[in-house]
């Protein structure tokens, strides 16, 4: 852990390459917040036009810079003619070599990110157990094999022999690095709305080499910008004074979505009331800094004294942000439950054949989230969400019936649970004689010469018709109390967890407790916090599913 004096100088060289890169900082300082949270920016003073920082997009860490880069670009850009690697890849090698040359230019930069990492990839054995269960546990699981297999096989040859053409053979390397360069690009990186002038490098005047396809706004991937229509390589500018705006006369004003790291805004910790935004400032209209991106004071938020400057990451369920950013929310609004029927669960099944078919022609969704907010609209709704946050959802509405004997179901209104989702389960439990029915009413629909296929919408009204609701909300049922089971199997249940966070004392490392209080390591509260969560979703979907259930059955007869 880093003394004080340590991260004040390394605080200082920071700031210094900040303002030799042409990076302002205007209204804001950066300070260092906790062991938790690393380094934040403050609001200094008041600035005219709420801008607080300005740093030069020709500083960002993007896709373009790395295939720019004279070390490892011409490497990156034979992977990718070949189609080995994504755009996230490039950058999480940029970030990897970088780390291990000793020269690097971004040094400053890079010794200020954290090295450790609360999400499950930096868990230990301790830690991991108490997501057992979850999704969370699973899902961490298989992506650290699938990091470490990435590593073994491409990465750790690929960087060493980069490092050996720059002059560093003895450098080691590590998974570790690896997968402290993927923890910060997915902590870090932001969606950046570059300007197609800056993207593309003008070939001709008046006219750009183009890969899109007329639309205003693209995500473009690294292979499509390092290619041309024609299939050449295209040099990606990296010098603004080479690139005019007023060129791009045919596209003006087009946009292209980049993920990248901007040093200094991405110093910005997350809160839902966010006091800033950030910027693209193409013309320098708004910062007199042309092509650059800024931090913006959010207008109903006062900026008063050093308040802490915060960006948010978006509405995030505790899933998300655990696994994403190693953080939870308590009580989170935005939380939500997937559960999933397995594929190979139906092959096993009678007429497998005939429910797989019928569920490609509805598109049906084998996998549901079930947001916390749908709660809202239910039979049991939740009084203590905010005003706002009900979740628009799609009943089973089905406005007529080929046979007249389906009637809309009373309850249909307050059904939360995704018409998607429920009308694969219909099928997934449809009888011998109800295949038959979907089959006659489809066969009477398009003709007995198939003129024309059904579309999705009549395939789920004659499922319906056929079904009606029952059979799919036992399934419903049974899935939840499945899910039950695995989240309270080795960690009890909601009270349990519950009874675990009464005054709990949080530290960095588990210790003796002090003051009544029981001391606990954040990565294991985050993970109880996280679980307690999950158990109460599906306690509450399990409630709503049963009593449609009854409802359902009740009509049905």
């Amino acid at each position: 852990m880093a003394t004080s004096s340590e991260q004040a100088k390394k605080l200082q060289l920071f700031l210094q390459w900040l303002q030799v890169n042409g990076a302002e900082l205007r209204g804001c300082e950066i300070k260092y917040c906790n062991e938790s949270k690393g380094f934040g920016i403050y609001s200094s003073n008041d600035v005219p036009h709420g801008i607080l920082l300005v740093v030069p997009l020709d500083l960002a860490i993007t896709p373009m810079r790395v295939i720019e880069d004279p070390l490892i670009g011409p490497e990156c850009r034979a992977m990718m003619e070949e189609g080995e690697v994504d755009d996230r890849f490039l950058m999480m090698l940029f970030l990897t070599v970088e780390r291990l040359r000793r020269n690097s230019s971004w040094k400053p930069y890079l010794d200020m990110l954290p090295t450790e990492f609360g999400n499950p990839l930096w868990f230990t054995d301790a830690d991991l157990v108490e997501l057992k269960g979850t999704t969370l546990h699973r899902a961490t699981e298989v992506q650290k094999k699938n990091l470490k297999t990435l590593f073994d096989e491409k990465v750790k040859k690929l960087v060493e022999k980069l490092l050996v053409i720059d002059g560093n053979p003895e450098s080691e390397v590590r998974f570790e690095d690896f997968l402290w360069a993927n923890s910060i690009f997915w902590t870090r990186a932001l969606n950046i709305p570059l300007p197609r002038s800056y993207v593309f490098l003008q070939t001709e005047q008046g006219g750009a080499s183009s890969n899109a396809s007329g639309a205003s706004t693209n995500h473009a991937s690294t292979e499509k910008l390092a290619k041309g229509e024609n299939g050449k390589l295209l040099q990606i500018n990296n010098s603004t004074s080479q690139v005019s705006v007023a060129e791009s006369t045919s596209q003006e004003g087009e946009t292209i979505w980049i993920e990248g790291l901007v040093p200094g805004i991405d110093f910005c910790n997350h809160d839902l009331k966010a006091a800033a935004t950030w910027e693209v400032d193409s013309t320098g209209s708004s910062t007199g800094v042309p092509f650059s991106m800024y931090l913006l004071s959010a207008g109903n938020i006062l900026l008063e004294g050093e308040k802490e400057i915060t960006i948010s990451y978006g509405n995030k369920g505790n899933e998300e942000l655990l696994y994403l950013y190693g953080f939870v929310i308590k009580d989170n609004t935005d939380d939500y439950l997937m559960i999933h029927y397995p594929t190979e669960a139906i092959q096993d099944m009678p007429f497998s054949e005939q429910k797989l078919q019928l569920l490609e022609a509805q598109k049906g969704e084998l996998r549901c989230l079930l947001p916390r907010s749908l709660l809202n609209n239910g039979f049991f709704p939740e009084s203590t969400l905010p005003e706002g946050t009900n979740e628009k959802h799609t009943a089973s509405q089905f406005n007529f019936s080929w046979s007249g004997h389906r009637k809309m179901p009373s309850y249909s209104s307050k059904l939360v649970f995704p018409e998607q989702f429920l009308t694969a389960l219909r099928t997934i439990t449809m009888k011998e004689n109800e295949l038959y029915q979907v089959s006659s009413l489809l066969e009477e629909l398009v003709g007995s010469g198939g003129e024309r296929q059904p579309s999705e919408t009549e395939v789920r009204t004659a499922i319906w018709e056929a079904c009606g609701d029952s059979g799919a909300l036992q399934l419903l049922v049974d899935l939840l109390n499945m899910k039950m089971m695995e989240l309270e199997e080795g960690s009890g249940t909601e009270g349990n967890d519950a009874e675990l966070l009464k005054n709990v004392h949080i530290t960095e490392i588990e210790s003796a407790g002090r003051n009544g209080c029981v001391s606990m390591s954040r990565n294991r509260w985050a993970s109880i916090v996280y679980r307690q969560g999950q158990k109460q979703l599906t306690r509450r979907f399990i409630r709503e599913a049963e009593h449609a259930l009854q409802l359902a059955l009740s009509e049905e007869n």
